[in-house]
Order: structure tokens, then sequence, then C-alpha cells
């Protein structure tokens, strides 16, 4: 006996235009549990690669960071008036909340409020030279005309790679920060030596 298929929806059309963006890598390939992208313009990919890159480097600092600071490694200096030193504020989230004094914490939100205002575009526009900067090459492009670091020397196959590399590392960092930031509210250390 013959048996019926149902018919393909019309979203895996859609979906099936993705399967071959910069990203899509094994093991998981085409991953889009949520289907954010199920019926999705190109503006729609590229903005959601967009906030997926600027989140990996956020990620990416912050695992940094904590690398860093569970080194033993911090500013010289006072953090305050008070004569409170860099070296006397902790790591992760509890040092965030109790012991960064206040006007340090609106110092730092206010310098992540001009990066997003004045630096992380990924779009056209003036540039600091008071020159109109070409649109991005790429979503997450911020070089916005002004910085290079020898980017426009590479190959089209280099630059796909290290984009492809910098989209990976942008995941691991996040899924990284995250289980970081769990463990320590859960009282273990993922550190050598539970520092």
């Amino acid at each position: 006996p013959k048996v019926a298929h149902a018919p393909a929806r019309a979203t895996a059309k859609v979906s099936m235009s993705y399967e071959n963006a910069l990203g899509v890598q094994k093991p998981l390939g085409y991953w889009d549990p949520l289907n954010l992208l199920e019926g999705a313009s190109q503006e729609r990919f590229d903005r959601l690669r967009h906030v997926e890159l600027k989140h990996g480097r956020i990620a990416m600092l912050a695992v940094l960071g904590q690398i860093v600071t569970k080194a033993g490694i911090r500013l010289p200096g006072d953090i305050d008036l008070d004569g409170t030193k860099f070296s006397d504020i902790g790591t992760g989230w509890d040092a965030w909340m109790t012991q960064v004094p206040d006007a340090g914490k609106y110092q730092i939100l206010f310098f992540i409020f001009c990066l997003e205002v004045g630096v992380m575009k990924d779009q056209g526009g003036s540039a600091l030279d008071g020159t109109q900067a070409a649109p991005g090459e790429f979503p997450g492009d911020y070089r916005n005309g002004y910085i290079d670091f020898g980017w426009d020397k590479l190959s089209d196959a280099d630059k796909l790679k290290k984009r492809s590399i910098e989209l990976n590392n942008g995941r691991a960092a996040q899924m990284g920060i995250l289980a970081l930031m769990v463990h320590e509210q859960l009282g273990v250390s993922l550190w050598p030596g539970g520092i």
C-alpha cells in the first residue's frame, strides 16, 4: 500500500536558505531550535547574526576578564577616593553587586553606553574624522571605514575562515561565561584550586 506523505512545510524552504550560511558547521549544522528564522528575511537574519557576534565578543571579554582577575592581575592604585584598591575587589557577580562602588558602576555603564552609541555600529555614517563611513562589509563589521588591521589584504577564503572562527569562539565563550556565572551562584568553583 502507498503511504501518503504530508506536504512539505513552506518554512522548510525558508530555513533551507540559511543552511549554507556562515556559522553552519559540524557537529550541529543548521540549528534553530526556537525557529527564530522561520519565515525570516535576510534583514532579520543579518540582525540576529549581528547580535550573536556582539554577544560573542562581549562574552569573550568576560571570560578573559575572569581568567585575568582569577590569576591575580589587577589594575594598580585605588578604585575610589576612599582608598579601596582594585586588588581589594573580588571577582564575579557578588563583587559587582557588593564591592564595586556605585560611582564606578555608573562610570562603567556610561562607558558601555558611549561604545554602543559611538563605536559599536554596524552601519555607514559619519566616521571619527568627519568623513562618511561605508556600511560594514558584513554583519558585525565595526570598522566603519576607519580601522583595518590588515583585513582588506586577506583573501576571501581567509576572511570567511576568520569570521567562522570568531563565531565559534563567541559561541563557546557565551556558554563558558554562563557556566562560570551559574557555578559561582551555586558556590562551586570551576577554577583549579577552587579560586
